[in-house]
């Protein structure tokens, strides 16, 4: 009778974790009020495959291109254009030679010119440029000078870098997908193709990628970085069906005297796209990044902490297990966890603008606190039973306890996951107008710009200025130059317009 009522308890006892359990996973559900709808292949979905398709296929263009710098200018085939409308506003920018005092001492006569037009625009209005080049000549000498075509972004383009850091911005900062941007012009005055937009977007996103590639070598010389990701939808090629592909965020800390994200676009959540943005597992001629790398407790990471990278855990994903146990069934456990996680922040608040040192001496004193936090949770771990929702929420504090605390040991870490959270954010809010990426190219070249455009955000920037005045500057930008233009060391040019 004694082991049939041992059975007994024992069997009622498991019941009562899995109804719990379950109870638990029924009021997050409510809560979240998310139910899934599948959707018909849609015109406005058809329409961002194709401006992603033609993206794809510019930036492809480009990059070959890229990769053939011995062919000469009259072999490439040059597109035709229309002309742009008469009624369009004009502005004409002048160039002509410094120097129109030809060698033999006779001054040069103008005998004609060259105009080119470029499409500007500025928010709702629609302007020409005439960039005018005067032909200045000897008779003495019978010696032509012009002032040299000034290298642009896209070869020949059409576009100012003004229209174009408007189709950027408002593409990945404002997500408004190109057959948006392709209604609001026409109500401007000038109708863009969205396939030309498409086109745009792959050129410069492919000119821009030096520029993002040495931002990343700068995040991964600090020592201390965070790490997120967020699902993406990417479409499968050939089948029209779509798959969850990920854009993984990394960026500096908020104590970090360098402020800069850089986004990175996968076609999975496999730990092997951390370890290779990481350099790991590195070698002698470039070894692997060795800082401390603060994290959730996503499986994906654990192989970098194995490599030599540091884990430091997130306090607010061990508080939210807690948050969800008050919020759902006003546990007293998670009420009084929610205290101790209260006084721990409320000693990052009181420290948040001080210096590292003093941060670190603050921490030291709420050392007893995480202590005694420490070893309530064990208490209380002893008092509920194997797989309930309570029992789930201490053990994840409990088995990453020396990760979560590390923090308190180092005045350069911060206490939690947040700061890369609130960088992710504002692009999971635009996935609403996404639907999907066309493609991997297309959402790495999505990653590469908005690594610009958030890293400026960061700095203090205007995304549109900064990135108006990069279009401008890099053509000429030698290589061993292009950190100048990071957005953290970027000054204007001082003949911005």
């Amino acid at each position: 009778m004694r082991d049939a009522l041992r059975a007994a308890r024992a069997d009622a006892a498991f019941k009562q974790a899995v109804i719990e359990k379950l109870t638990h996973e029924n009021a997050i559900l409510k809560r979240l009020k998310f139910a899934a709808q599948s959707e018909r292949f849609s015109a406005e979905q058809k329409s961002l495959l194709d401006e992603t398709l033609d993206s794809d296929l510019a930036a492809v263009a480009a990059e070959i291109e890229a990769l053939q710098p011995g062919r000469a200018a009259g072999d490439r085939q040059q597109p035709r254009r229309e002309k742009l409308p008469p009624h369009l506003p004009r502005r004409d920018v002048c160039h002509e030679p410094e120097n129109t005092t030809c060698g033999c001492g006779q001054a040069m006569q103008r005998i004609g010119e060259d105009v080119a037009e470029k499409l500007d625009y500025q928010p709702g209005v629609f302007t020409v440029e005439r960039h005018i080049r005067g032909k200045w000549v000897c008779k003495c000498c019978e010696r032509i000078v012009q002032a040299p075509v000034a290298p642009h972004i896209i070869d020949k383009g059409l576009p100012t870098t003004g229209l174009l850091a408007q189709v950027l911005i408002a593409k990945y900062l404002d997500h408004l997908p190109l057959y948006r941007q392709e209604a609001i012009f026409e109500r401007a005055g000038h109708v863009i193709a969205r396939s030309t937009l498409a086109q745009w977007v792959g050129e410069c996103g492919v000119q821009l990628q030096p520029l993002v590639d040495a931002l990343a070598a700068e995040l991964l010389r600090q020592p201390v970085l965070h790490a997120d990701e967020t699902p993406v939808a990417m479409l499968k090629p050939g089948n029209g069906k779509t798959h969850r592909a990920y854009l993984w965020s990394y960026c500096t800390t908020q104590f970090s005297p360098l402020q800069a994200v850089v986004f990175d676009f996968a076609d999975s959540r496999g730990g092997q796209h951390a370890r290779d943005f990481l350099g790991l597992p590195g070698t002698p001629s470039k070894p692997a990044w060795q800082g401390k790398l603060v994290c959730d407790d996503f499986a994906g990471y654990k192989a970098c902490f194995e490599l030599g990278v540091t884990e430091v855990g997130c306090m607010a994903h061990a508080r939210r297990k807690f948050h969800e146990l008050w919020a759902n069934h006003g546990s007293q456990v998670g009420e009084q966890a929610l205290k101790f996680f209260g006084q721990l922040y409320e000693v990052e608040r009181a420290a948040a603008n001080a210096d590292s040192q003093a941060r670190l001496e603050a921490r030291r004193a709420a050392r007893p606190l995480a202590d005694a936090m420490n070893q309530w949770l064990r208490q209380q771990r002893q008092r509920v039973p194997d797989g309930s929702a309570t029992a789930r929420a201490i053990d994840y504090s409990l088995k990453r306890w020396a990760a979560l605390t590390r923090y308190l040991d180092d005045g350069d870490l911060p206490i939690d996951n947040n700061w890369v959270e609130n960088r992710i954010r504002p692009i999971a809010l635009g996935r609403q107008n996404w639907l999907f990426a066309g493609s991997l190219r297309a959402g790495k070249r999505a990653a590469a710009v908005m690594s610009l455009i958030q890293s400026a955000k960061l700095n203090g920037l205007d995304p549109y200025a900064y990135l108006r005045d990069v279009l401008d500057r890099l053509p000429t930008k030698p290589a061993s130059r292009i950190g100048d233009l990071l957005p953290h060391t970027w000054h204007p040019n001082s003949s911005w317009r």
